[in-house]
């Protein structure tokens, strides 16, 4: 067996320095393919997070700092509506419609559970993104206040509906930016209750994926781009409902397994909202603010419906437009 060129040592302190594939490939020789396998096998081996800079690394990046002791959590439904909201970057002193429109939802339903599929704290603060020009951003305590505050109301429409309703929060890379930044700045804090971001929403029960049933899963993030939703339900062989790309859509797939769904849940937040509106500078998304509720029966899931914003005391669902301005 060949041995390797450098010892871990000094692979971990070239990647440290350098925080890229493409450099640490050309300081120590290697191809990038063997820099990324041996920067994930040092990861698991030294259970650590060798952090990138650069986009090609940070697909081979594994958030270990950030994996709940639930990485799965099985509802396994029967019957029943399971509502799923993503991406709601929760922000100091707004309640979105979207917002108030889930809580009009959770009252109207009373579900079996509620997924908080990810990304519900921001963390402008600690983005690895660097500063646009003189922009203002909350601190993290006011970020966490204001998830705080919006989880809360969100746990107190669930219990007063269905005390047995299950809260969950499948994490997101934004969450993923608390922990990231503390395992990566103060290493020696790991374990101490109050670093990580679970510690601060004990009412919901974090994990990487939610199974609804056997056949659906609800998790961040899988795919990339416009067809993400799609091949997310191809390539996994089930209902794959997912966040991140803000683009609140259906994709229905059929074959001989019968036909099943790719969904994306949108955002939680106004679109043009203070938390996207300076890094868009001014250009159209093909964003949609709102959610997805899903209905269970017998175990199969019926066609998922999405609740949608229509204007800011208003929003849309099974062809009708309902006021939440009292939510």
């Amino acid at each position: 067996m060949a041995k390797e060129i450098c010892s871990d040592a000094v692979f971990i302190e070239t990647w440290n320095k350098h925080r890229s594939a493409k450099k640490v490939s050309e300081i120590l020789g290697l191809s990038e393919r063997r820099v990324n396998f041996r920067r994930r096998g040092l990861e698991e081996k030294n259970n650590i997070v060798l952090y990138a800079d650069d986009n090609r690394g940070i697909k081979y990046q594994k958030n270990y700092a950030t994996v709940p002791h639930n990485v799965r959590t099985n509802l396994g439904l029967l019957n029943g509506q399971v509502i799923v909201f993503s991406d709601a970057h929760f922000w100091p002193g707004i309640r979105s419609t979207a917002f108030k429109g889930l809580l009009w939802a959770i009252q109207e339903f009373k579900p079996r559970a509620v997924i908080n599929n990810g990304d519900a704290f921001d963390g402008a603060s600690i983005s690895r993104f660097p500063r646009i020009g003189w922009d203002s951003k909350p601190s993290l305590i006011g970020e966490l206040k204001a998830c705080e505050a919006s989880l809360e109301e969100i746990e107190t429409a669930a219990k007063e509906g269905n005390r047995q309703c299950k809260l969950i929060w499948t994490l997101g890379n934004h969450d993923a930016r608390f922990e990231n930044t503390l395992a990566n700045r103060v290493p020696e804090f790991a374990n101490i209750k109050g670093f990580t971001l679970k510690d601060h929403f004990q009412a919901w029960t974090p994990a990487w994926s939610c199974w609804a049933t056997d056949d659906v899963v609800i998790k961040h993030r899988w795919k990339g781009g416009i067809h993400a939703v799609y091949n997310n339900s191809v390539m996994s062989g089930k209902s794959y409902v997912t966040g991140h790309l803000h683009s609140l859509k259906v994709a229905p797939f059929s074959d001989l397994n019968g036909t099943r769904y790719g969904v994306d849940t949108g955002t939680l937040a106004d679109p043009v909202g203070p938390q996207f509106i300076d890094y868009l500078e001014d250009n159209p998304t093909n964003w949609r603010s709102g959610f997805a509720v899903l209905t269970l029966w017998k175990g199969h899931l019926l066609q998922p419906e999405l609740v949608q914003v229509f204007d800011k005391d208003h929003i849309e669902f099974r062809g009708e437009v309902i006021n939440v301005t009292k939510f």
